[in-house]
């Protein structure tokens, strides 16, 4: 079981920007001194959902003020990157860190980021596969060029080189990719990549999300044992307390607020309809679903989704009071009184 923090940095009422981004590292730094396997990183920009705008760029700070444990995004939006940028970033970070970064990567939603960064509708609605692929040949080879719909560009070196790693694992990065639809899932099982699964969802939705990945990845060729041994991620919350129902009034609280202001933000870039979330009852479900509790009910809870779905590797959301020391708290008793529990 390899059970990681994630971090949105989010902006809570009443609280600036620079709040939350300091207890984003905060809660990293914490995280490693907790025995946690990871810290994730989300992205979003012009609203305080989360107000880390580029999450490799905080990899790299969190990378360097940490020893041992790993550091990925969750995730970068490629619709509004250049792939090849995003190779370079990735190719950087994880041979200076000695191969603790993982790139996730994700095709985000029609948001106005389209529209400031010029990528377009297109980008987002078609051109996410192209951009994948352009992004994997810049990991796994020497040279790259491309004539594609949406990058056309001569041969040129990868500098600096993925695989020329000195001291850590083969190859480059890890890459992981968001999926919330059967088209992503076959997308990403096709080139053989382990998935991100979000926190909306149950533990039936992603076993079936899990079996669909599988068939498909089998049917594209990959060989059996790589399937059987994918490193999909299960994204979720965390609450830690004596009393489940302590733990339940924490977030219920806190998570409300945040997600109204945060979600309300979301501009689309065609002006199509939003289904909005009601906050209060989505802030029920994930308390129901995630390990919000004592450690032993946390430690049940993921240990039961491991067991109907296959994955064992974890990324929760511990800012969920919207707290400095609350958050720090709960990563602590998460490394320290959940993981031992779960072997």
């Amino acid at each position: 079981m390899r059970v990681g923090t994630f971090v949105l940095a989010a902006q809570f009422p009443g609280q600036g920007q620079g709040e939350a981004l300091h207890r984003a590292v905060r809660s990293a730094e914490v995280a490693e001194e907790a025995g946690l396997d990871a810290v994730w990183l989300a992205e979003h920009h012009f609203v305080p959902y989360g107000v880390c705008p580029s999450a490799v760029t905080l990899a790299a700070l969190l990378l360097g003020r940490t020893r041992r444990i790993r550091v990925g995004t969750a995730v970068s939006v490629l619709p509004s990157a250049h792939p090849v940028a995003l190779g370079e970033q990735a190719a950087l970070l994880h041979l200076t860190s000695g191969g603790r970064f993982t790139l996730g990567v994700g095709r985000g939603g029609p948001w106005v980021d389209l529209e400031v960064f010029g990528a377009g509708l297109a980008a987002y609605e078609k051109g996410f596969p192209e951009s994948l692929d352009l992004l994997l040949r810049w990991l796994r080879e020497p040279r790259v060029g491309a004539q594609g719909d949406r990058f056309s560009f001569r041969e040129v070196a990868v500098v600096p080189r993925p695989d020329e790693l000195i001291d850590g694992p083969a190859g480059g990065p890890e890459v992981v990719v968001a999926c919330t639809s059967p088209q992503s899932v076959r997308l990403a099982a096709e080139r053989g990549l382990p998935m991100l699964l979000g926190m909306h969802c149950g533990d039936q939705e992603k076993a079936d999300m899990v079996a669909h990945w599988r068939t498909h990845a089998l049917a594209s060729g990959h060989p059996a044992e790589q399937v059987a041994a994918a490193g999909h991620v299960s994204a979720g919350v965390v609450q830690i307390a004596d009393r489940a129902d302590e733990a339940a009034e924490t977030l219920a609280k806190a998570m409300p607020g945040w997600l109204k202001q945060g979600l309300d933000a979301h501009v689309t870039v065609d002006g199509r309809h939003r289904a909005m979330r009601d906050p209060v009852a989505y802030t029920e479900l994930l308390c129901s679903l995630h390990p919000v509790g004592p450690p032993r009910l946390a430690a049940d809870r993921l240990a039961a989704t491991a067991e109907r779905t296959g994955i064992t590797r974890f990324a929760l959301l511990a800012e969920g009071s919207g707290d400095l020391a609350t958050t720090e708290e709960n990563v602590r008793r998460l490394g320290t009184e959940v993981l031992p529990l779960l072997g």
